[in-house]
């Protein structure tokens, strides 16, 4: 081989050797590109993931707290119709409970008694309804003195216009307690109906929802 033959040849394989050079590098530049958009994309799929999971989770949270408004709206005007459907009941029960001589005339007389006591004077009126009136009347003496030891109660002629109960005043009507039914449920309307709230829809226990 003469010596152009071997310039031609050695340039014909520092030819081959730099093709080979820039294939490996471009190759090698591909792998980076491709691993760097895989990463890229990677990253954007996690990215999406995290954010639509926390739009799951915000929603879920709405949902929850809206479904639980709703339920306590439910339960208050559940609440609310029970009581009244007991307090319509109250006559009905009271004037029943009227009808029981021995457990009635007990409960008149513990009115007496703590009316008696908040009044002071020596000799106080007693008022009742036109029935008990007639019950009482030929007894009274024994039943108040009974009651109030010590203290002359006197059976009202006019009787009073009241399911059960009793009204207790001084003879000068400058004082007077109203221990009727009635007056006794206005004045503990509110404990009536929180009692009431209490032993149809007990509170729930610690840590159950609603």
């Amino acid at each position: 081989m003469n010596q152009v033959d071997e310039l031609a040849h050695s340039i014909l394989m520092r030819a081959e050797s730099m093709a080979d050079e820039c294939h490996d590098r471009a190759r090698v530049g591909r792998d980076v590109i491709l691993r760097d958009a895989s990463e890229r994309l990677q990253l954007r799929e996690e990215k999406e993931t995290l954010l639509a999971k926390a739009m799951a989770d915000r929603t879920y949270r709405r949902k929850v707290q809206a479904d639980e408004l709703k339920l306590h709206s439910r339960m208050d005007h559940l609440r609310w119709n029970l009581v009244q459907t007991v307090i319509e009941r109250l006559p009905v029960r009271m004037t029943e409970l009227t009808q029981d001589k021995n457990r009635y005339f007990t409960l008149l007389q513990a009115y007496l008694s703590r009316g008696a006591k908040m009044i002071e004077a020596d000799t106080l009126v007693v008022e009742l309804n036109a029935n008990d009136q007639r019950r009482l009347q030929n007894n009274w003496d024994e039943f108040a003195g009974a009651a109030v030891p010590g203290k002359q109660l006197l059976l009202a002629e006019e009787p009073i216009q009241t399911i059960g109960g009793l009204c207790l005043r001084t003879q000068d009507n400058r004082i007077r307690l109203d221990q009727t039914f009635e007056g006794r449920l206005e004045r503990l309307e509110d404990r009536l109906y929180q009692a009431i709230v209490e032993r149809l829809l007990p509170p729930p226990r610690s840590g159950a929802s609603l």
